[in-house]
């Protein structure tokens, strides 16, 4: 496959966002933001809180009930506080400014191999392998002739992958990271109208289709539906009871479950008999 052929489609095709025309910490908003979560959900909410927190000196200072309300319904209000916390070292440790070195941004909460990687590439130009589930896909099937690639990379793939990055190796991240979002999709990729379908391994032995997959549980009635109704329901009052809270859901236990996982994240506290939102 010829890298070019993505790279001039990329410079034609790319999608305007803003965290594309950003500083190293808006970067790092958005890739918190994004893990698991679509892009228009993202879009308002990276608006609204880089309004707010410009820099992680302004998110370090905030109360963490109020980063959690920020959160809103981008889900797995976790990242917030992970975010909330390597800002804080930011600030202090690094003189408010995004590290730019690998290890130290893997030492960050909330920041793995993947999210150090997209920081480093997208923030800082660097050259760094990035291997979201878009650009996984993308060369699985290109490459490979597999319609997904596993769940996790394994250490051969991220060699042989590595092996591909081209000169600019940042733009080539950016470039089949938008790839994969908008033609080498999931469900309904637009086989016809990819620019390097002749030599897409995946196309050439018939569009094999991956095995079957059980379906997950669904989402209404989960843990974790109880856990982001209790969060909501305390975003929008400033503390409610066992009892109020247990109003909004159909199973006790799994209320009682859910307060107790809220808490020990810190998420949510006790005040008496009350809940509110972790301070």
């Amino acid at each position: 496959m010829n890298q070019k052929i993505i790279l001039d489609w990329f410079d034609k095709n790319q999608r305007d966002l803003p965290w594309r025309k950003t500083n190293a910490w808006g970067v790092m908003v958005s890739e918190f933001m994004l893990q698991q979560t679509p892009v228009n959900r993202v879009l308002p909410k990276w608006i609204e809180w880089m309004e707010r927190w410009p820099d992680p000196s302004s998110l370090a200072s905030a109360k963490k009930s109020d980063v959690i309300a920020a959160w809103g319904r981008l889900g797995y209000p976790r990242r917030a506080i992970r975010l909330h916390e390597a800002a804080k070292v930011i600030a202090t440790e690094y003189k408010n400014i995004v590290p730019r070195e690998p290890q130290i941004l893997r030492s960050l909460p909330g920041v793995g191999d993947y999210t150090a990687a997209a920081i480093g590439a997208f923030a800082y130009g660097d050259s760094t392998l990035v291997l979201d589930i878009n650009i996984r896909r993308f060369f699985s099937r290109v490459y490979d002739g597999v319609e997904s690639p596993s769940s996790s990379p394994s250490q051969y793939e991220r060699r042989i992958r590595e092996e591909l990055i081209p000169v600019d190796g940042a733009k080539w991240a950016a470039a089949t990271m938008e790839f994969g979002a908008l033609i080498c999709t999931s469900r309904s990729p637009l086989c016809e109208e990819c620019p390097v379908k002749k030599s897409c391994a995946w196309r050439e032995a018939g569009y094999p289709r991956a095995e079957v997959k059980s379906k997950t549980q669904g989402w209404h009635g989960t843990d974790r539906k109880c856990r982001g109704t209790i969060v909501q329901a305390l975003r929008d009052n400033q503390k409610l009871t066992s009892s109020e809270l247990k109003k909004l859901w159909d199973n006790e236990d799994q209320v009682e479950k859910a307060l107790k996982t809220l808490t020990a994240d810190g998420l949510i506290e006790a005040t008496g008999r009350s809940f509110k939102l972790a301070d």
